[in-house]
Order: structure tokens, then sequence, then C-alpha cells
């Protein structure tokens, strides 16, 4: 099963991907009427909105990362750690530049 793995390089992957998943559902959700071109236009032009994506995209991090550290897989927690400090500092640089 997926949650029995303790591996690092797991974790990353785990870290790179589910934020993306967390910004499709909630694009799924909130915006459902555009398109994914069109909601990126959106977000440019109202960069107050990026924080939102942000912490909803962030929150599947933070779901997948207490699930791995409460099932003592320290190695993949790490790996997941690391992806959302990583991402966090991306999108807080591409809304302030």
């Amino acid at each position: 099963m997926i949650f029995k793995k303790d591996n690092f390089i797991f974790g990353l992957a785990l870290g790179l991907v589910a934020p993306i998943i967390g910004f499709l559902i909630y694009k799924l959700i909130k915006f459902k009427l555009y398109s994914l071109e069109e909601m990126f236009h959106f977000l440019k032009a109202n960069p107050n909105l990026i924080t939102s994506f942000i912490s909803v995209s962030l929150l599947a991090n933070a779901v997948l990362f207490t699930i791995y550290i409460n099932g003592r897989r320290d190695k993949t927690g790490k790996g997941i750690f690391i992806m959302t400090v990583l991402y966090a500092a991306l999108a807080m640089a591409f809304k302030y530049w």
C-alpha cells in the first residue's frame, strides 16, 4: 500500500504532486466555470487570490505529512516537508516578484 512506504525520494515526489492535485481540486470547486487558462489570467489580474490557492495547495501536503509522520514513516515525511517548504518559497517569490 502507498501509505506503508518509507522513502525520502518517494516523499519528495508526493510533496511535489500533492499541491498540484490540491490546486486542481480547488480550481474545480471554486472556479469550475473558467478554463485553466482563463483562471490563470484571472489570478494574474488579482494577485491577492494567489494566497488562497497556495494555502489550499499546501494543505494537501499538510495532510500527507501528518499521515506519514503519525505512521512513523519519517523519511517520507521529511521529503514531503522539504517539498512543502520549497513550494511555499517559490509561490511566495511568484507572488511578490
